[in-house]
């Protein structure tokens, strides 16, 4: 999860007064812890959906019945038959080429935080790549525009978040929650910085004060970013299984908001920007980003108008020329810094916590940096960005002996050295947070009392062990979901959080989101060292976890408390920056046990080929499954439409309300945008008397960066826009309504992961085939529970995706953080 920028660590407070002397403060001090294929690729295309003559109670087709062929009715009877009689299903004419459209034709431009984050499936069209040919994406941020004007307001669930930094007025209830993450990260950082360094004798603080003081002197030390071993405490003695659990623990109190920017702050940016040609309306997010004395530093350093989100470099540069006159140049010290910045936070859109050196330095000389090698050490000397290097494993002494030996053979070859490990630039919040989190983890893994638990494989491993990773397809979840019902009768206080809210009916009655957890809004409260009142935690969807939620999850709870991560690891990457589950997985540190459960139906049986590079043909006797062969983008618009408003819910027995549209990037002819002002105007035409929204509108909320939340539109008042969401009521702010709130009924594939629907339609449009990789085709495929169309218009483009497209990797340190503070184990 990110965090918006401008939030500044906090201060330090006076000790408190507390009874008794330092020497007994410090006693009572605890030990701290840290489908078929498409047209073309060779297969049968499956059947148009048509009305069943007996259909089951439920409104599906009897499997039982042989279905209509589209050579049987005519157009006013098959339901799928396009109005032109050009039967739905079938192989197209591989003779004639689609017409395709130009990718992003008529977006506007677009910035490094104004998509949907990128990573691991969605390279091609979830994020910013600056390659011709590839699909808009996302709405553009408000940034400053190359004729002086702005750019629109980001997409919901983009990794850099809708609105960050860019509200005004009251703060919303994102970013309260935002602030309790960050205080929560300032704690951590506290405890990291008292075990490097050493503490005078009757001056060690307790309580808020002490964490506060260590936070700080932590980042003025620069002891937060630095790595350290972790020594585990004493474990805690272990409850009786049939102890009763025991009531929640006291909640703390809601933080109190931060303060927005001062009105004379927020003037005197105001009037810099003025002088540089910069619009007005980025007052408030640099007010917001460089704090109070924000107009003075702007002035001298005009560059830092690049930690604004939406901002690019050439709009930066024409703003320094502007204030400083023309003779600043390319290599000025404080243009490379802010360069340098700036490239690490767009790679962490896309997944990364840090970047190889030579990448930096190429990333610099694409922006006319004259020395990118100075550049980058100027950057590092000024602490803005960090070096590392992992060490290289000691080697055996026996090793030695033995290539002495062969030094003495003369025929014996030469052993050739192996390669150093690459040297990596990165920030210091995804340093942080990968440190902690591979604490946080060593620590359960070392304080777990061993036991044994009858029961299945993954029941025996949760409760010999502190950290479980658990993998396997949609229908593998009830194992987990069976793991926390048995501890719970065991007496353990048990838990079972998902990723989206849509997914939480997978995790049983009693499942919560993950930033609900994180939050307060719902599960256990925490003790007045801030840890959950839990002994087991299973995480459901555990491939959504970016490193920053995965750090503060991981430190959130207690000494002894089992972690059981449970997920696919084919699917679509988390929303943010680190690769956590993949991370855990490749380092062999805990035991890893794979469900021999298989997806169920036609559908199971289509996603389980494609997560192992295949796009098979699949017999869908019950209309599981169908192909939807366009031409051209317009044409996918036109048949989306059809089918989510006729055709589903008519031939397949779902409705429309059930049915979620899934396509590849929020731009283009057929992206997000365009496909949900074509369903608004077909299922809930209105004025959109609410800020562009209606009574009845299905739409997409993203609370806070990387999670979205679908819900319908209920009514409007002078707080803001009322949602029903689920089975809650959410009220979204009236300054976070343009910015975080989009139409719903066409998601992208990373807005969808977590969550299942009765129906699914897949739009691929020509213009999107580079977007397309295993893991997007896996993901979205894999949001149907009962019937998949596919809107297909990218020829082969499926079938090389599913057999090629494998995502790229994203660059991260915890896994040899993690097998540094672990031994490997053979599994």
């Amino acid at each position: 999860m990110t965090e918006p920028s401008g939030e500044t660590a906090p201060e330090a407070v006076p000790p408190t007064d507390r009874p008794g002397t330092a020497a007994e403060r410090d006693a009572e001090e605890k030990p701290e812890t840290a489908g078929r294929p498409g047209a073309g690729d060779g297969a049968t295309t499956p059947e148009e959906p048509g009305t069943p003559e007996h259909p089951r109670a439920d409104g599906t087709p009897d499997a039982g019945e042989r279905p209509e062929t589209h050579e049987s009715p005519g157009a006013a009877e098959d339901p799928t038959t396009p109005e032109d009689g050009t039967p739905e299903s079938g192989t197209p004419d591989t003779g004639e080429r689609p017409e395709t459209e130009e990718p992003g034709a008529g977006d506007e431009t677009r910035t490094g935080a104004d998509r949907e984050s990128g990573g691991d499936g969605e390279s091609g069209a979830d994020r910013e790549s600056g390659a011709a040919g590839e699909p808009d994406t996302a709405e553009p941020h408000a940034g400053v525009a190359a004729d002086g004007g702005t750019a629109d307001a980001a997409e919901p669930g983009a990794d850099g978040g809708a609105g960050d930094g860019g509200s005004s007025g009251d703060l919303s209830d994102a970013q309260v929650e935002l602030a309790a993450q960050r205080e929560l990260r300032a704690k951590i950082a506290a405890r990291k910085a008292e075990k490097d360094g050493p503490l005078a004798s009757g001056a060690k603080l307790s309580g808020t004060a002490a964490d506060l003081l260590a936070a700080v002197r932590a980042v003025e030390g620069g002891a937060a970013s630095g790595s350290s071993l972790y020594e585990a405490p004493e474990p805690a003695t272990r409850r009786s299984a049939a102890e009763a659990a025991p009531e929640m623990t006291v909640r703390p109190p809601a933080p109190e908001r931060p303060a927005a920017p001062a009105p004379g702050t927020t003037a005197a940016v105001r009037e810099v920007l003025a002088e540089g040609g910069a619009p007005e309306a980025l007052a408030v997010p640099v007010a917001a980003a460089l704090g109070e004395g924000a107009a003075a530093v702007l002035r001298e350093d005009p560059w830092q108008l690049l930690t604004v989100a939406g901002v690019k470099p050439e709009q930066a540069d024409g703003f320094a020329r502007a204030l400083l006159g023309p003779a600043t140049g390319p290599g000025d010290p404080r243009r490379t810094v802010a360069l340098t910045v700036w490239l690490l936070e767009r790679a962490a859109l896309q997944g990364h916590t840090a970047l190889e050196i030579q990448a930096v330095r190429a990333g610099l000389a694409g922006h006319a940096v004259p020395d990118p090698e100075e550049a980058v050490e100027t950057a590092v000397s000024e602490a803005a960005v960090l070096v590392f290097q992992e060490e290289e494993t000691a080697q055996d002494p026996e090793d030695d002996e033995d290539a002495e030996d062969a030094g003495e053979d003369a025929a014996a070859p030469a052993a050739e050295p192996e390669p150093a490990a690459p040297v990596l630039l990165g920030l210091d919040r995804y340093a942080l947070a990968e440190e902690s989190l591979a604490d946080g983890l060593a620590r359960l893994v070392r304080t777990a009392t061993a036991d044994t638990w009858e029961g299945g494989e993954l029941e025996r491993a949760a409760g010999a062990h502190g950290l479980v990773l658990h993998t396997g397809g949609e229908a593998s979840r009830a194992e987990p979901v069976a793991l926390a019902a048995a501890a719970r009768a065991r007496g353990l206080r048990t838990l079972v959080a998902v990723h989206a809210d849509a997914g939480r009916r997978a995790g049983g009655a009693d499942a919560v989101t993950v930033g609900a957890l994180l939050s307060g809004a719902a599960g256990p409260g925490r003790d007045e060292d801030g840890a959950f009142a839990l002994d087991l935690l299973v995480v459901l969807d555990a491939p959504q976890l970016d490193v920053e939620t995965g750090a503060m999850l991981v430190e959130s709870l207690p000494d002894g408390c089992r972690l059981v991560l449970s997920g696919d690891p084919e699917v679509l990457g988390a929303p943010g920056a680190g690769r956590v589950f993949a991370d855990v997985l490749a380092a062999r540190v805990c035991p890893r046990v794979a469900s021999r459960v298989p997806d169920p139906g036609p559908l199971g049986e289509l996603v389980s080929g494609i997560g192992v590079g295949e796009l098979n043909q699949v017999e869908a006797p019950g209309k599981e499954i169908v192909i939807v062969p366009v031409r051209d983008a317009g044409e996918a618009v036109h048949r989306t439409v059809q089918l989510v408003a006729d055709s589903v819910p008519r031939a397949i027995g779902v409705p429309s309300e059930q049915t979620q549209v899934v396509t590849v990037g929020h731009g283009g002819s057929a992206g997000t945008r365009a496909l949900n002002a074509a369903l608004k105007q077909r299922l809930n035409p209105g004025p959109g008397r609410f800020g562009g929204y209606d009574p009845g509108d299905r739409v997409a909320y993203a609370p806070v960066p990387g999670r979205t939340v679908t819900g319908t539109v209920l009514s409007a008042d002078p707080e803001g826009l009322r949602l029903r969401c689920g089975d809650d009521e959410v009220l979204v702010p009236r300054d976070r309504v343009e910015p975080a709130l989009r139409h719903g009924w066409a998601l992208t594939a990373h807005q969808a992961a977590g969550a299942r629907w009765p129906a699914v339609v897949v739009v691929l449009p020509g213009d999107a085939a580079g977007g397309l990789s295993r893991p997007w085709v896996y993901t979205a495929f894999g949001r149907a529970e009962r019937h998949l169309s596919v809107v297909h218009g990218v020829d082969q483009a499926l079938a090389r995706a599913v057999a090629e497209g494998v995502a790229p990797e994203r660059t991260t340190r915890l896994r040899p953080l993690l097998e540094g503070l672990l031994a490997p184990e053979e599994q």
